[in-house]
């Protein structure tokens, strides 16, 4: 298989992801609430590729949840290549992904994110995960998200959970707060042992991800939440911020490689606060 049939069946298969992600959010919102599209271009002068995010503000359940895909090319600013595998002696890549983030109403239900991409240089590879974040920690959800997890993995090799859970947790940490952002996930990346078996794996994780947050949702949708859990989230929020805006590597490569700042920024929550 050649790398352009690669590319395509990767960025078609986040792009129908995008679609079908969006279609299920809506009806759990029950149709009452619609996401607001943008579509934008990496570079309005000379064709860069582009994307699309979806964002829904201020349903019943979700407070805010942003849904982003995009298909990016051209060249790696110079300060920027060195860091990123194949790309010290040529600058030129192409990229393609799509990122969600759930931000609920009701404090209860963690908070959520997902991503899936394919990244190629004079090396390809894919990388991604998905983690949860719970502001009221519940250790029978807890268990039951990583049973879910593990039960995935084991399809495709019995090493992955136990790697890309450690991968995760080693991730998702807060080095000046000596805290966890959440309660873990899976997390990987510079995936390109073997084409075939490496993508049928990022379907899953996207399939996967769909069974998760639904089964979340239901399970705390209807139970009565206070003004304390409300803060609890509003802090936790906090926290979620600055990891994004301080350590996270998806933030960082879409800034410096001229992506869409307000795509790129949808991952922050609508309120947080400190203290």
């Amino acid at each position: 298989m050649n790398l352009e049939t690669k590319k395509d069946l990767t960025s078609n298969w986040f792009k129908i992801l995008q679609d079908a992600i969006c279609d299920n959010i809506c009806r759990i919102e029950k149709n009452k609430f619609h996401f607001k599209s943008t579509i934008w271009k990496r570079n309005i002068k000379k064709d860069e590729g582009g994307g699309e995010y979806r964002i829904l503000q201020n349903g019943k359940i979700f407070e805010k949840v942003g849904v982003n895909f995009s298909k990016v090319y051209g060249k790696f600013p110079k300060k920027f290549q060195k860091n990123i595998p194949g790309a010290q002696k040529d600058p030129k890549f192409w990229a393609s992904g799509i990122s969600v983030v759930m931000h609920m109403k009701n404090p209860l239900i963690p908070a959520m994110h997902f991503n899936t991409r394919y990244i190629c240089t004079q090396q390809n590879w894919f990388g991604g995960g998905m983690d949860v974040t719970p502001s009221k920690l519940d250790e029978i959800e807890k268990k039951d998200f990583h049973k879910i997890l593990k039960k995935m993995c084991n399809r495709h090799n019995k090493n992955y959970y136990k790697k890309y859970k450690k991968w995760c947790d080693d991730y998702f940490y807060l080095p000046h707060r000596k805290e966890m952002r959440g309660i873990g996930g899976i997390f990987f990346d510079y995936k390109k042992n073997n084409f075939e078996n490496d993508f049928k794996f990022v379907r899953d994780v996207g399939v996967t991800f769909q069974l998760i947050f639904n089964k979340l949702i239901a399970n705390k949708n209807k139970k009565k939440w206070t003004s304390k859990d409300k803060e609890m989230q509003y802090l936790k929020r906090g926290r979620y911020t600055e990891f994004n805006l301080l350590y996270d590597r998806g933030t960082k490569f879409g800034l410096q490689t001229g992506g869409n700042t307000e795509g790129i920024l949808m991952s922050l929550p609508p309120l947080a606060k400190w203290k």
